[in-house]
């Protein structure tokens, strides 16, 4: 077992962020800003290839990056990690090992029974467990910004089933595929053909939508399709069942989903708006007219996830249908793992021992 993170007698904590140079690092920096984490001091760590590059911390300040290969976590209480998954598996541990605790968002550690994986509205108890390896996993994007919505509507009619379909923007790739949307995008107008800059995608994604997010499995579903069934029992409940239709569509940033849920018992229109306007995390915006709902554009650099479109889905006993959007680098990423660091340092890590 890791010796975990141990109290500072600091007047802040010491954090860490790994892959600080991707859009989920920079995101990460920008969040522990906004929200006022109390550090003491950030390190900012990347490949070999960044050493020496800077990235910015707030407005005024800027990180030298550091190389994560060499780096000594000895002293650093807190990591916040999204290099990919298969650096986050030689890295994390041996950071927890440094008693340091990791928040990982790659999908490396989401479904290891001895990391819990957590969404701080839904399943903040859960952080209890980070014990075991030092590690606490961060879902899924597009899982995240569901069981937000889902909690709430499950904690009062029981959900049965979930069908969902998500619309990702191209920002869940990376910021490779982000420039291949936009230099396919500028190839069209100039009558280049999309192929030419086509690397990233199986197909052609400026002005498609793409059904296909990760590897294919054995029974047709992709791996995203997976994670999100998977996840979703895990954080919310083991007996839910889901069906998830995966697509990545020609927008950077903002995951969209339509949802459909069946309850065990009737789950009327007006009480679910309702549970959902006073659920934490979530932001109701749902007008039956032009522009009464919320779309990925909206959502960039919102906390928030926005559900719009709740209306009675009436295929199945006890049905529902919503449209929840949210910005993927933030609560789908950043936000969602340094909430999950506020609730650790509140509950269980001290500065002032």
């Amino acid at each position: 077992m890791p010796d975990t993170a141990r109290p500072s007698s600091r007047d802040g904590y010491v954090v860490a962020v790994i892959g600080a140079t991707g859009n989920v690092g920079r995101e990460m920096l920008q969040t522990l800003v906004d929200r006022q984490f109390p550090v003491a001091k950030v390190y900012a760590l990347a490949s070999e290839r960044s050493v020496g590059s800077k990235v910015s911390f707030g407005d005024d300040e800027t990180l030298l990056v550091q190389n994560l290969e060499t780096f000594d976590f000895k002293g650093v209480d807190i990591a916040l990690s999204s290099p990919g998954a298969k650096v986050s598996s030689l890295h994390s541990p041996r950071a927890a090992k440094a008693g340091c605790v990791v928040i990982d968002n790659t999908s490396h550690f989401r479904m290891d029974p001895d990391v819990p994986l957590v969404v701080p509205e839904v399943n903040p108890q859960d952080i209890a467990r980070y014990k075991k390896k030092g590690i606490i996993a961060n879902p899924n994007c597009s899982t995240i910004q569901m069981v937000v919505a889902l909690k709430p509507l499950h904690d009062a009619y029981k959900i049965k089933r979930v069908v969902v379909s998500t619309y990702q923007s191209t920002s869940g790739k990376g910021k490779a595929a982000m420039d291949e949307l936009f230099n396919q995008t500028k190839g069209i107008y100039a009558n280049q053909a999309p192929r030419d800059t086509q690397s990233m995608f199986t197909k052609q994604i400026a002005f498609n939508v793409i059904p296909h997010i990760d590897i294919f499995m054995d029974d047709g579903a992709t791996k995203e399709e997976w994670k999100m069934a998977v996840e979703t029992k895990k954080i919310l409940d083991p007996n839910i069942q889901v069906h998830a239709n995966c697509a990545r569509v020609g927008t950077f940033v903002g995951h969209a989903e339509y949802v459909n849920i069946e309850t065990e018992r009737p789950i009327p229109e007006r009480e679910a708006r309702q549970i959902l306007s006073r659920a934490p995390g979530v932001s109701v915006v749902d007008h039956r007219t032009d522009e009464g709902y919320v779309t990925p554009v909206e959502v960039i650099g919102e906390d928030s996830v926005y559900v719009s479109r709740i209306r009675k889905d009436t295929t199945v006993p006890n049905g529902l249908s919503m449209w929840i959007v949210a910005d993927n680098l933030r609560k789908g990423a950043a936000l969602n793992a340094v909430q999950i660091a506020e609730v650790l340092a509140r509950d269980y890590l001290s500065v002032n021992a």
